[in-house]
């Protein structure tokens, strides 16, 4: 049984999540300026102050929900790089890897196989190592060990990937607690015995749609990233099982063969002998 690098390939793709959140800076520092409402009387004398949406975002966030948020937001682009970096198939499953070790095994050199599969620190070399070791068994004991080591490795990143669902309902969760304080400000504006002041509303019911938008944003991006990456992980468990199982079948029946002579003087009663030999080679 044959293994290629063709069932190893990378398959590239840009995280959709980090060009959500470059138009959204962009769309933040290029768009039109607030401006203040203009007096007739003094627009002659005095220019219209105005705001820019960025920092009217910032201040409105205030220095609460503005640091909270922004904590928030460092971790999941952090978390989105590792996830990237950590579930490329090129780095999970080597095509280099699986070449070599392939070729090693075709020229029965079984220890070397082993050191080439403890060294490299890869899904498919980490569970290969696992089941090489309980090859001495069996190749069904030494399947299930593989098996286990590749649930164990899924289970590890898993824990990874579970924190973007965290985030994807901690954003709404923390902007609906911004969107209801907002509410409250502007409520006890409008409770005043005076006539309320339109500055304190407006800001208020600013503060609570800031703080919603903030959290639906960091929502957004977290939920896709969380389905991206779960699905890349399935994909790369799937395909390490397929390679680790098809390399150790093709191990096993190779420590079975009897080891060809290496010249016509040697006797026929010594292949055997290389034969036994190299399944203890496989059991160490």
């Amino acid at each position: 049984m044959q293994v290629t690098a063709a069932t190893a390939r990378s398959r590239p793709a840009v995280p959709i999540a980090l060009l959500f959140f470059c138009v959204l800076v962009a769309g933040l520092f290029d768009a039109p300026k607030v401006c203040a409402q203009d007096a007739p009387a003094a627009a002659a004398e005095t220019p219209a102050r105005g705001e820019g949406l960025f920092m009217h975002i910032v201040r409105s966030a205030g220095p609460f929900f503005g640091p909270v948020l922004l904590l928030v937001s460092i971790g999941l682009v952090a978390l989105i790089v590792l996830l990237a970096m950590d579930l490329r198939m090129a780095s999970s499953i080597p095509p280099g890897f699986v070449e070599e070790f392939a070729e090693t095994v075709n020229r029965r050199k079984f220890k070397e196989a082993y050191e080439l599969a403890k060294e490299d620190g890869s899904f498919l070399g980490r569970a290969l190592t696992t089941g090489m070791g309980r090859l001495q068994y069996g190749i069904e004991d030494a399947r299930e060990a593989t098996f286990n080591m590749v649930d164990s490795i899924r289970a590890g990143k898993e824990q990874m990937i579970t924190y973007l669902a965290t985030i994807g309902t901690l954003g709404p969760m923390i902007g609906l607690v911004g969107t209801v304080l907002g509410m409250i400000m502007a409520f006890m504006e409008l409770g005043r015995d005076v006539a309320p002041r339109p500055a304190k509303l407006a800001e208020g019911i600013s503060h609570a749609l800031v703080v919603t938008l903030l959290g639906v944003s960091l929502s957004v991006p977290a939920i896709f990233c969380h389905a991206f990456f779960r699905n890349r992980l399935i994909r790369i468990s799937m395909d390490a099982s397929n390679i680790a199982d098809d390399l150790l079948t093709q191990m096993y029946h190779n420590s079975k063969k009897p080891a060809p002579a290496a010249t016509n003087s040697v006797p026929a009663a010594a292949a055997p002998a290389e034969s036994r030999a190299g399944v203890e080679t496989v059991k160490k």
